[in-house]
């Protein structure tokens, strides 16, 4: 894509939220393409949806899950000044505009593992509340904690460490949104495991290995909490029998610099 394209790419998608703007639209609230002022910007729509529907039937004649999310790599930076411009206009006017494009490019952006890119995204999405196109069965929130989720807790079962400022911040934008409690348990469980890598690899009688276990329990017990087949239990029991043996080394060290 050239730069003059991916110039006036973002112009006519900022233009397809600034000119909500003027016509009196509620902040926080989406937009239809049917609210869209400027003609350019909802032409220029059109023209990113139609290059959508022809990805999307390129994708569905993939069978190979792995050589999907190639494709879906390849396909994702057509669609960059598009989505820069949407952000760059909501962040100015608190207006969303309800589509099809920038959440699939967000579910894109997870498949292939571009998880600090989706942030934004996600933050778009959950903020001004896009639903998902119809042919995706979860609510936005379900599906962004799933799938992050997933692939965490997969990364962590090859002994991989997967973005903890990732996770973190999705369980933030996530809130209380509604979803079923085995979802939010993995995300739970994902943050948990992270957290417990990274206290195990602190020396147990230094001050900040306690704090640090004990905020990889509070994840842990609240994914056990929240879904009894969570697959945590071994975790916590090892985290605290941990904590337990570190307390009893400590108990004759502070006895002995008493005596």
């Amino acid at each position: 894509m050239s730069l003059a394209r991916q110039h006036r790419e973002r112009i006519l998608a900022a233009q397809t939220v600034a000119s909500l703007e003027m016509e009196g639209g509620l902040p926080g609230v989406p937009a239809t393409l049917g609210e869209l002022a400027s003609d350019a910007a909802s032409q220029a729509q059109g023209q990113m949806t139609l290059r959508l529907v022809h990805d999307l039937q390129r994708l569905k004649q993939i069978q190979s899950i792995e050589q999907k999310i190639a494709a879906k790599r390849e396909m994702l930076p057509e669609y960059r000044a598009w989505i820069v411009g949407l952000l760059s206009a909501a962040e100015q006017t608190g207006r969303g505009v309800q589509d099809d494009i920038l959440p699939t490019i967000m579910i894109w952006l997870i498949d292939t593992g571009q998880y600090e890119d989706a942030l934004p995204l996600i933050d778009y999405v959950l903020r001004f509340n896009i639903a998902l196109p119809t042919r995706y069965e979860r609510t936005a929130p379900a599906l962004i904690v799933e799938e992050i989720a997933e692939a965490a807790i997969k990364a962590q079962a090859l002994g991989v460490s997967f973005p903890l400022g990732v996770l973190e911040q999705v369980e933030q934008l996530i809130g209380k949104a509604d979803m079923h409690d085995q979802i939010r348990a993995k995300l739970h469980k994902a943050i948990g495991v992270e957290l417990a890598d990274r206290a195990e690899e602190i020396d147990g009688a230094a001050p900040e290995f306690a704090p640090a276990v004990e905020g990889a329990l509070a994840h842990l017990r609240r994914a056990q909490q929240l879904h009894d087949r969570a697959g945590v239990k071994d975790r916590v029991r090892r985290l605290e029998k941990s904590i337990a043996s570190n307390t009893q080394q400590a108990g004759p060290d502070q006895t002995d610099k008493a005596g």
